[in-house]
């Protein structure tokens, strides 16, 4: 068992860290506040290859593991919360595309979205089904050479800005067996977007809903085979959950980094606050959860990297306790500050905006519990 990261893992940190502090974090304030979806800046981060990270190479992708992803999104993310998750979101559909799709789709899409020419997003969530995925009502009905979608997308990252949205549709029966995927191209008939979200956090990232009125998609941008949509769209989402619980890691070790340089010289009582045993022991627990959540993450990573049977569970696992005990450190690290915590001087009330939805995102909390308690009972 061996903790340590290869030279080459420790490699691609460095790269990623490098990015990070150069053109996320001096950026990061602004993009929220003017809710600024930075495409420029992604596009930098794709040319260093962290937009098609588990993407084969064949098509101009990295062909890391899901360790080295974990590695990159904690430390992006340290660097901007809202902007890593949307490079872990294109990461998953761009990876789906090259994992399940055949020769033909992913010539014609995996090249330019590795390179970020094109920006893709992942449909799953619908108005009326949100954590019961598999009870979705979007339907695509086959006529001739084409599918024709009928229904709405809620909740979806980049929708209105993407040009490739991943989409789950109903073309068979009732349940998950009757669910295929669609590669759906931006500017298609029939293809439309409501009002920008007015959101909580994730502000650097647009959201809304993808409306689909007799919009007729060529069968030929099938996504694998017909009927197999969920079990890919789940495939997809085990590594998105590791995806949003390393972006989770890299904002509550901002925060914590910022706590601990703020205790060390804000005095009250004639001494700095951190030499207090409350802070100290405050610290000392927020640092020991953060690495057990680093430790979780790692683990579900490495059951995708190696098949274990279990990776399902493990993923599911380390999303609810990586997100939950990231957002304790960040809303904890506010509480350090007191009142200075609540401005927007600070990154606080950002980090523990933009972390909050990572514990309902990529299935939320509850749905972890689920599939742990489902796996347990086998």
């Amino acid at each position: 068992m061996d903790f340590a990261l290869t030279e080459d893992q420790r490699a691609i940190q460095d790269a990623a860290r490098a990015f990070a502090d150069d053109q996320l974090a001096p950026n990061s304030a602004r993009w929220d506040e003017d809710k600024h979806f930075p495409v420029d800046v992604m596009k930098a981060a794709a040319e260093m290859g962290f937009c098609g990270i588990y993407a084969g190479e064949e098509h101009g992708g990295m062909a890391l593991g899901r360790v080295e992803a974990a590695v990159i999104f904690e430390e992006l993310s340290r660097g901007d919360v809202a902007t890593a998750a949307f490079i872990s979101i294109h990461n998953m559909a761009t990876w789906m595309i090259d994992r399940f799709g055949s020769d033909d789709l992913r010539g014609r899409f995996v090249p330019s979205l590795t390179s970020m020419e094109k920006i893709a997003s992942y449909c799953l969530t619908e108005p009326g089904s949100g954590s019961d995925a598999a009870a979705l009502r979007t339907t695509a009905v086959r006529d001739g050479d084409d599918f024709v979608l009928n229904g709405a997308k809620a909740f979806i990252s980049g929708a209105g800005t993407s040009d490739v949205y991943v989409v789950m549709v109903r073309t068979g029966g009732e349940g998950p067996k009757g669910i295929s995927a669609l590669v759906v191209e931006a500017g298609t008939s029939g293809l439309s977007f409501g009002a920008q979200e007015k959101k909580m956090g994730w502000n650097a990232q647009p959201t809304a809903i993808v409306q689909f009125d007799d919009c007729r998609v060529p069968a030929a941008n099938l996504l694998g085979e017909e009927g197999a949509g969920f079990r890919y769209a789940m495939a997809g989402l085990d590594g998105g959950r590791l995806n949003i619980a390393a972006c989770s890691l890299g904002g509550a070790r901002l925060a914590l980094e910022t706590a601990q340089e703020y205790v060390a010289s804000r005095k009250q009582f004639g001494k700095p606050i951190g030499e207090f045993q409350n802070t100290q022991f405050q610290l000392a627990d927020m640092a020991t959860d953060l690495e057990a959540a680093r430790l979780m993450v790692l683990r579900g990573a490495w059951a995708i990297d190696t098949d274990h049977p279990e990776k399902t569970k493990w993923c599911a696992m380390a999303k609810r306790l990586a997100t939950d005990a990231c957002f304790q450190i960040a809303d904890h690290a506010l509480q350090l500050h007191g009142g200075y915590g609540y401005l927007k001087d600070y990154p606080l009330e950002r980090i523990v905006r933009d972390l909050r939805v990572h514990r309902i995102l990529e299935g939320t909390n509850e749905i972890m519990r689920v599939i742990v308690a489902r796996e347990l009972a086998r």
